[in-house]
């Protein structure tokens, strides 16, 4: 049966998929406890994929959620025009938080002022900025967050993500989604050649820890898409490289107590966009992802005190070889029973090109083991800057007015 518990955390699985009208009922209900923001971290250019049109045509039947935030990231005056007008007749509020627009790019430059350090340009960056927006309004108790790049994008996604930090019966603080991803053939290469191989490594070699417990609990700790309450939000630091699930993750742990956590099943199936694997360019592609993933992990597990030499990397490197291994043998026995194509040799080349990114990002750990700092909680902005969240809301209103 599919339904048992494992690990630290609740796991809420997708049994049934007739329900969603009675969900989006009940969230209604709750509505007035417990408002609901979705914030949407977009790119202009996904204006013309073939994935957000079909996203807004869901949510323009949503009517649950007190507000929609979309975040858009990399785009000019034209663009923040024409998302306007792309996403006109949702019924939800809706608010633009236009990164490039010069009004919040002047409320940006207050950071350096006061020694703020908010990292570089990036997904991370920018959904902290709306998550930021939606604090400063004091209106919801509840934040989720899925991107739109997704291709199998379905209405009850969206319900089954934040019912379990909606309803005030429920006692959850953050959810987090997890889904099956394959078409023709399995995807999901990082998760599942690498993070996952990886952690079973550390337990191997660092034994039981707690961390690394909870990290293995989750079926898809790299998924995009997650709610939480506003309490929990104000506290998370965030990473702004593609160590952002992982170290949300991280920051969940060090706030909010194992019981208070879980994870949902919110799809059948998952597509989106596929970043190509760049076996010859660790600064591009999965290979840079399956780096900055090992260091942010490296950099948490430093943090919790468990002690990483270089001795220890060595033995890692030839444990997830193994592990990633084994993986691949599990992984085609699977395709085969289920009729899927299963290119063991391109397998075996994502393997390797991980591999090299874990000794890269092993020797990276070693010469800095801070690392870059996490772009800080908005609790912490409000103490350095107090009136930030104002002119934040200010801006974002002067540019949707």
């Amino acid at each position: 049966m599919d339904f048992q518990q494992f690990g630290s955390i609740s796991t809420l699985h997708r049994l049934r998929t007739d329900n969603t009208p009675q969900l989006e009922q009940e969230l209604k209900a709750f509505r007035h406890r417990r408002p609901v923001a979705l914030v949407l971290p977009a790119l202009a250019s996904e204006m013309d994929g073939p994935a957000l049109g079909a996203i807004v045509e869901q949510l323009r039947g949503v009517r649950y959620l007190e507000e929609i935030v979309l975040a858009l990231d990399r785009s000019d005056a034209a663009s923040f025009r024409r998302a306007r007008k792309f996403f006109a007749g949702i019924k939800t509020d809706l608010r633009i938080l236009w990164v490039h627009g010069p009004r919040v790019q002047k409320v940006l430059k207050s950071f350096s002022k006061a020694d703020l350090d908010i990292g570089p340009e990036g997904k991370g960056r920018t959904a902290w900025l709306a998550f930021g927006f939606v604090l400063a309004q004091r209106r919801c108790r509840v934040i989720a967050l899925h991107d739109c790049d997704i291709l199998t994008y379905e209405r009850d996604l969206l319900a089954r993500l934040v019912y379990p930090v909606a309803n005030p019966r429920q006692a959850y603080e953050f959810a987090k989604g997890y889904y099956p991803r394959y078409t023709t053939q399995f995807h999901g290469r990082v998760m599942r050649l690498f993070v996952t191989p990886l952690i079973n490594a550390l337990q191997r070699i660092l034994g039981h820890h707690p961390l690394l417990e909870y990290y293995s609990s989750f079926r898809y700790a790299l998924a995009g898409e997650f709610a939480l309450t506003t309490d929990l939000m104000r506290n998370l630091r965030f990473p702004s490289d593609w160590g952002l699930e992982v170290g949300v993750l991280a920051e969940v742990y060090r706030h909010a107590s194992a019981k208070h956590v879980c994870q949902v099943g919110i799809l059948g199936n998952y597509d989106h966009k596929h970043q190509p694997l760049s076996p010859r360019d660790r600064t591009k592609g999965l290979q840079r992802m399956a780096a900055d993933i090992a260091k942010s992990l490296f950099r948490i597990l430093a943090q919790e005190g468990l002690m990483l030499a270089s001795g220890h990397f060595k033995t890692l490197e030839a444990a997830y070889l193994r592990a990633a291994q084994d993986a691949i043998q599990q992984y085609h026995d699977d395709a085969r029973i289920n009729g899927l194509d299963f290119d063991r040799h391109l397998e075996e080349v994502a393997v390797e090109t991980f591999l090299a990114a874990l000794i890269y990002a092993a020797g990276e750990f070693e010469k800095d083991p801070l690392g870059a700092p996490m772009i800080p909680s908005w609790a912490r902005v409000e103490a350095a800057l107090p009136d930030l969240g104002g002119a934040l809301l200010t801006a974002v209103e002067a540019d949707n007015s």
